[in-house]
């Protein structure tokens, strides 16, 4: 285990591990504050994002900051946000167990670097991997759960919004139910 996020950041960019390395443009490691109290995971970058080298920047990530702003949270201030893979699926498919396998280890290290108090998924499959394997998304998204300290809750992906936006007024919801958490459980956020 690294303990400081360059560190960490500097070997995640060097990483052959898995076959995603071979087609990707950058390393998408994750973006915020390292003390944050609230940490953010997604199942992987997209195709913007691996041209970036950020998480959330296409039209989901402008989805997403208008979540965060509804709710008093912001990339650049309070939040951290991560990934299960830090690099691109090919044709922005779902990450395979195998490149999770692969590449989840500098999760949990950024994830004990970071110690966060709440976990949001963003999205089935990171919800699946880090809450539950038979998590729903649609049934289980805004429940908060506690495991091994951390406050955990999945709530739609951004990108899933854009594609079904009847879901929207569910994942507001769900940030509203964020904030609340954050205002029992944060000392620091806001």
């Amino acid at each position: 285990m690294l303990q400081s996020m360059e560190e960490l950041e500097q070997l995640a960019s060097q990483c052959r591990n898995c076959k995603l390395c071979e087609t990707r443009n950058n390393v998408v490691f994750g973006v915020g504050n390292p003390q944050a109290e609230i940490l953010f995971i997604g199942e992987g970058p997209g195709e913007n994002e691996d041209l970036q080298g950020e998480p959330f920047v296409g039209r989901a990530g402008q989805l997403l900051d208008k979540y965060l702003a509804a709710v008093d949270l912001s990339r650049e201030k309070n939040i951290y946000i991560g990934n299960m893979v830090k690099c691109r699926p090919p044709k922005n498919r779902d990450p395979q167990p195998d490149e999770v396998s692969a590449c989840i280890g500098y999760l949990r290290n950024q994830v004990a670097i970071i110690r966060p108090k709440i976990i949001v998924c963003l999205g089935r499959i990171a919800a699946q991997y880090i809450i539950s394997p038979d998590f729903k998304v649609t049934r289980q998204h805004g429940e908060f759960s506690l495991k091994n300290g951390v406050w955990m809750m999945g709530t739609f992906h951004p990108a899933a919004l854009l594609r079904n936006p009847a879901n929207k007024p569910a994942a507001l919801e769900d940030f509203q139910k964020l904030r609340e958490k954050i205002n029992e459980v944060c000392t620091h956020t806001y």
